[in-house]
């Protein structure tokens, strides 16, 4: 018997804050986060509430998805935290529920990730095959055979999955390093034909073809999200700041353009303006917004693996995420490299996950025209 997509989404992935492997230590606070999540008591409550959740993705406006895998990232780790921190602060103040209800916006739970594991391209068809085995305890050989087992190839196909069901929903990611937004581009390209663009905050350009010859990666998913556009300056980064090469490189080499740090710091509103005509410009009709911390300046956004000085400021991003919502429209976004465990001091990780929460919720409110509450 074939699956059908709501239940491929059901075995593939977990309930919000789920994806995150545990068994012992830190299980109390992803069985509470949970609990307050849907607003249930007890293991079987919470996945019938998720259940429940998956069979509104053909009605809902929006869809969240929670990506905590930080296999993607360089020397410092500790994004695989971010989603549930960033679930956490959207509920802390109580209205996240009310900005989903008003939005229809739908959190469909967690890709299970696998720490050791990140794209089906790297792995060998034994290993494949053990860990369908472990995973998909619940399903034939024969439909564990189907499915994938890394975390982006999963959120890739999971993705694929919510457009089947919906194709006009916007798409929202809960990162993980800057890898895990590479599937929800990737499924954006089968659905949408119409010229649609990136915008991507970020100090970093994420450019490489391959990373130590690794084709998946924090450092290469712009890359190949490029090539997926067609280059033709649809892919457009701001706040840029540490860099091998020059502006002028990226821009003749690889059709990109950018907005470095400095240049937006000298002249705040023209660089907004210039954003907003450029993607007009290239015929860009909406645009997916991907958000690495980063891109924000280090004393606003020290917990993340890669923080640097002289970047953009939150009002800054803030105006530019209401302004596409405005004037380009938003096909959905992510927030990227939140890393709570590598803030120099728990006030400053506190900060950086509140305010990685706050844009997640301004993208949203954005994309789906309502206020962010």
């Amino acid at each position: 018997m074939v699956m059908t997509p709501l239940d491929e989404l059901a075995v593939l992935l977990r309930p919000a804050g789920g994806g995150v492997h545990l068994v012992s230590t830190g299980k109390r606070e992803q069985t509470a986060l949970q609990e307050q999540l849907y607003g249930v008591t007890g293991a079987e409550k919470v996945d019938e509430a998720f259940r429940t959740r998956l069979s509104k993705i053909a009605s809902a406006r929006g869809v969240v998805l929670g990506i905590p895998s930080d296999v993607g990232a360089g020397f410092r780790r500790g994004a695989n935290l971010a989603p549930q921190a960033l679930r956490l602060a959207l509920m802390a103040d109580g209205t996240w529920q009310k900005l989903c209800d008003a939005a229809g916006l739908l959190d469909i739970g967690d890709v299970f990730v696998v720490p050791q594991l990140l794209h089906d391209e790297m792995l060998s068809p034994e290993q494949k095959a053990v860990t369908q085995g472990v995973l998909y305890p619940q399903i034939s050989k024969w439909e564990q055979a189907s499915l994938p087992v890394s975390p982006l190839s999963i959120a890739e196909r999971a993705w694929n999955l919510v457009l089947e069901l919906n194709p006009a929903a916007k798409i929202f990611a809960l990162g993980g390093d800057h890898s895990t937004a590479g599937p929800g581009v990737a499924a954006l390209a089968k659905v949408h034909r119409e010229r649609w663009g990136i915008v991507q905050p970020d100090a970093h350009t994420d450019l490489l073809s391959d990373r130590l010859g690794i084709k998946h990666c924090f450092a290469t998913w712009s890359y190949h999200a490029n090539e997926l556009l067609g280059r033709n300056g649809r892919l457009v980064q701001v706040g840029v700041r540490a860099s091998g090469h020059t502006r002028e490189h990226w821009e003749s080499t690889l059709g990109v353009r950018q907005f470095w740090a400095k240049e937006i710091l000298a002249d705040p509103d023209g660089a907004l303006k210039e954003v907003i005509a450029h993607l007009k410009r290239a015929g860009v009709q909406g645009v997916y917004f991907s958000n690495d911390i980063d891109g924000t300046d280090a004393q606003f956004a020290p917990a993340t693996g890669t923080p640097e000085g002289g970047g953009l400021t939150p009002d800054w991003l803030v105006h530019l995420i209401r302004t596409l919502g405005r004037e380009v429209g938003l096909l959905g976004g992510d927030v990227m490299e939140v890393a709570p465990p590598l803030g120099p001091t728990p006030e400053a990780s506190a900060a950086t996950v509140a305010l990685g929460a706050k844009y997640f919720r301004e993208t949203c409110a954005a994309a789906l025209g309502v206020a962010p509450f």
